[in-house]
Order: structure tokens, then C-alpha cells, then sequence
């Protein structure tokens, strides 16, 4: 199990964190059921939210949030959307892939791949770590949940900024540029992730689309 870097997991913080969670499943499903002001996506979105973090909670350390990101769409569409268990909010954000998820370079993801070198998307459940200042600056560093994303923490996937996936990029190629694997943001959409989904929450990432 993935642990926050300079944390010891001991039985008084496992009986915790199990009670924690516990307590946070029994709230989303109830909270976007009232949601009436969701679009039918939306609500898609948010379903997945809640049935992936009811899968790990028991390794997430925060359960307040949950990211989700939706490859079955173009990067030229805000599909890294940030949902509010308790809030029951879905909004979305902007975010490129691997390039050797889309070695067209034509906006869409072809494939996730796990492998090291393949600077590729993976597929599955993240869970987020601390800040740290890397090439992009400070990022947030990630560690794979799941056998298709296992290799994320040796092949350095990471949130981070970039000026390649900021939407005037949209305006100039009418898509976003390429990561290395790595969930890159637009600089200003970045911020928000770095204050509300580091330290122990959970991404998803997978196609998930309209249907």
C-alpha cells in the first residue's frame, strides 16, 4: 500500500482511517441524489466518484473530494472534473494526456498504457501525495492504486502546471499539448488542485463518456 511520503502507518492511524471512511461512504450517494442541478453527465461523473471511492477508501487518507478524469474526451474539453462529496458539485477542468497515449497528436487518447517509458496515460486509482518542486514548479505527487497505473510512482506520473495545457492553446491548435504520462494542467486550474486534492485523496482516470 502506497504510503504519504514521511507518514508511519501504524494500527491507531489504521483503525482511524478506517473509521474515517466508513463514515464518509455513508454520505455522497444520498448528497447527488438530491442534486437536482446536475446535468445527466454530470451525474455520471459523480456516480463514478462514489463508486471508486467506495472501492479504496480504505487507502485514502481524505475523503471529502474525489477527481475524475474522463479520457473518452477531447483534451480540447474540460474533462478532469472536481467532485464534492459533501457539496455535491461537479465542475470541470482542462487536462492533457500522454503522448503516447495520442502519438497523432490529434486531441484524443488511443490508449492507456502502464509501461515505463511508454510516456502513455494510465488507467485507474490515484492517490494523491505531497507537494514537491519539480520542472513544472510545485506538483503533487501520485501513486497508483490499481495493477493498470501500479507503475506510476517509478515513472514519475504527478499533477503538475504546464503552459501546454492552458486554454489558449485551445484558441491557437484547438486542442492541448502533451504530458509524459502526468495529469498537466492550465496554471491557474492547477492552483485549485493543488490546495483541494493533495494529501491522500483520490483521482480516477479511465473513459467514461456520455453513455
Amino acid at each position: 500500500m502506497p504510503l504519504l511520503p514521511n507518514s508511519r502507518l501504524n494500527r491507531r492511524a489504521l483503525i482511524g482511517r478506517s473509521l474515517a471512511a466508513g463514515a464518509a461512504l455513508a454520505l455522497p450517494a444520498r448528497v447527488f441524489a438530491q442534486a437536482s442541478a446536475l446535468t445527466a453527465y454530470q451525474r455520471r461523473i459523480a456516480d463514478v466518484a462514489v463508486r471508486e471511492h467506495a472501492r479504496v477508501a480504505a487507502r485514502l487518507w481524505q475523503h471529502d473530494r474525489v477527481a475524475v478524469a474522463d479520457f473518452a474526451q477531447s483534451s480540447a474539453l474540460p474533462r478532469l472534473h472536481f467532485v464534492d462529496l459533501a457539496a455535491g458539485t461537479v465542475r470541470g477542468n482542462l487536462v492533457a494526456h500522454g503522448r503516447g497515449s495520442d502519438p497523432e497528436h490529434d486531441g484524443w487518447l488511443k490508449h492507456f498504457s502502464n509501461d515505463v517509458g511508454s510516456e502513455a496515460t494510465s488507467r485507474g486509482a490515484y492517490l494523491t501525495g505531497s507537494w514537491y518542486t519539480g520542472k513544472y514548479g510545485t506538483s503533487i505527487r501520485m501513486y497508483g492504486l490499481d495493477a493498470d497505473n501500479s507503475n506510476a510512482e517509478t515513472r514519475a506520473i504527478v499533477m503538475h502546471p504546464a503552459w501546454y495545457a492552458a486554454p489558449d492553446m485551445l484558441a491557437k491548435w484547438g486542442k492541448l499539448g502533451r504530458s509524459e504520462g502526468c495529469f498537466a494542467m492550465a496554471p491557474e486550474q492547477f492552483n485549485e488542485a493543488l490546495w483541494a486534492f493533495a494529501g491522500g485523496r483520490l483521482l480516477f482516470a479511465d473513459r467514461i463518456g456520455e453513455a
